[in-house]
């Protein structure tokens, strides 16, 4: 493992629903672009009743509702994980904020995520470009060899090359004998606390706690061991 720089890294993690409540809400046309892309996945559910299920991990039929994300200062008092929130009903405008922030304040830092590069860092780059905006340099990774691309994942590292495993965080975190992350909702609960509660708050919670946690795991992972009680600071966007 090349030489980690702590306060180089921006640990993140995202929640994403669905675009619309109910599959029914979706124009004629995309119900049958929903219908031919789940068409092999579905089994015996038709496409009405798979859009609440899978929808919102799907960049073209989802959309981002929060990212948090968190980086490591050494101050007077200890290390301290300084953790930031973007959370809205306006796409647009929270992955406006997130790219100026990795634009403004994150040159050089590495992102890191559980299974961020299958899921978090592609879902950010397409939903951007859905969005019309420009990729920040931390995302614009289109070509790139994997060598090259410098984001973390403590799922890949949890691997070791065991393409066939996967471990959740909350697992991952247990192992370790962690605090679980999934104290109040997982992410399958996600959309009906979106649709049903409209309780933004509660999903930047817990997407703040899994941001913490992910930055314990790495700990773990990497062998920082006397850091296990860093100080968590947040502060909402």
């Amino acid at each position: 493992m090349r030489e980690i720089n702590l306060s180089k890294i921006l640990f993140l993690d995202i929640e994403t629903v669905s675009q619309q409540e109910h599959f029914a809400d979706l124009p004629e046309n995309w119900q049958h672009l929903w219908d031919e892309k789940t068409r092999y996945q579905r089994q015996e559910l038709s496409a009405e009743e798979f859009y609440p299920q899978r929808a919102a991990i799907l960049a073209e039929f989802g959309r981002v509702v929060c990212i948090s994300c968190g980086f490591f200062t050494q101050e007077p008092s200890g290390l301290t994980l300084r953790v930031k929130s973007f959370c809205g009903h306006q796409e647009h405008e929270l992955l406006q904020a997130f790219a100026s922030l990795l634009q403004d304040h994150a040159q050089g830092y590495s992102l890191c995520a559980h299974n961020g590069k299958e899921f978090d860092f592609p879902y950010l780059s397409r939903r951007m470009l859905i969005n019309g905006l420009a990729l920040p340099p931390q995302l614009d990774t289109s070509g790139a060899k994997p060598w090259e691309v410098p984001h973390l994942d403590t799922l890949e590292m949890w691997k070791f090359g065991d393409r066939k495993n996967f471990t959740s965080l909350k697992l991952l975190a247990a192992a370790f004998g962690l605090p679980t992350p999934k104290d109040d909702i997982d992410g399958s609960q996600v959309g009906a606390v979106y649709w049903q509660e409209k309780d933004l708050e509660r999903i930047s919670r817990y997407c703040e706690k899994d941001t913490v946690t992910l930055a314990r795991v790495f700990l773990k992972l990497t062998g920082f061991t006397n850091f296990d009680d860093f100080k968590v600071v947040s502060s909402h966007a």
